[in-house]
């Protein structure tokens, strides 16, 4: 099974999308300063998952949601 998510920087209110096959470990991660992407916004908050059975649909969900961010489907999306 594979997560989608959008976290959340409650520093500076900018999102993050990914993916990962254990959504607990990933915001560790990301809340741990080791992923140079994430790390100026520590902490960060998970604001939305979608539930995958495979990586290859989870992959193309997190490149559509990228695609949306910003736009009227990615505020539908965090609602």
């Amino acid at each position: 099974m594979y997560t989608v998510y959008i976290l959340k920087s409650q520093k500076s209110g900018k999102y993050y999308i990914g993916y990962t096959s254990d959504i607990n470990q990933r915001i560790k991660y990301h809340n741990s300063g080791k992923n140079i992407s994430t790390k100026k916004g520590i902490p960060w908050a998970i604001i939305y998952t979608e539930q995958f059975k495979d990586k290859k649909s989870a992959w193309l969900r997190e490149r559509q949601i990228k695609k949306y961010k910003g736009g009227e489907a990615f505020k539908k999306l965090i609602r």
